[in-house]
């Protein structure tokens, strides 16, 4: 499931050319006039981190690239949300105070949740990203990463599910 956003939109369909030029008024010369509501679905980001300033940040980056978006403070606080069944894809801290991103990333395959998952941490250690990758992390990005990083790696995860 993705969440959908109602988008209020009209359109008109014209068969022909017939010397419409806009100026007839809408309803005369077109020979279909349709006016309603249409879902849009988004994919729902959701991300999960301690830092009140990348809960604050990514969302509305997220946002800027098409995706819904959540922020979680923690791993507690996602669990017991209602957007753990409907979260296409998981931007994760890897430390975090209680339960860390990967024990995050144990429950979910214990709870039989298949999210992918993009890793991010403040620690610049190669030898945590590959076990990070290892373990089915999409990608684990080292903080502060471009835009055009996370972009990827989105796309990536969006592709695997």
């Amino acid at each position: 499931m993705a969440w959908t956003a109602p988008v209020a939109f009209s359109l008109a369909i014209l068969r022909g050319a017939e010397g419409f030029d806009g100026s007839q008024g809408i309803g005369r010369s077109p020979r279909w006039v349709w006016q309603g509501i249409m879902k849009v679905t988004r994919s729902l980001v959701s991300v999960v981190d301690d830092d009140e300033s990348v809960r604050e940040s990514l969302p509305d980056l997220l946002k800027e690239f098409g995706f819904a978006a959540r922020a979680f403070s923690s791993a507690q606080e996602f669990l017991a949300s209602d957007c753990v069944g409907q979260t296409r894809c998981l931007i994760l801290d890897i430390a975090m105070p209680g339960m860390t991103g990967p024990g995050l990333q144990q429950e979910l395959k214990l709870r039989r949740q298949e999210i992918p998952i993009v890793f991010i941490t403040a620690q610049r250690d190669e030898a945590v990203r590959s076990r990070m990758l290892e373990q089915g992390a999409v990608e684990c990005l080292f903080k502060p990463f471009s835009d055009t990083a996370l972009l990827q790696a989105l796309n990536v995860a969006l592709r695997v599910r």
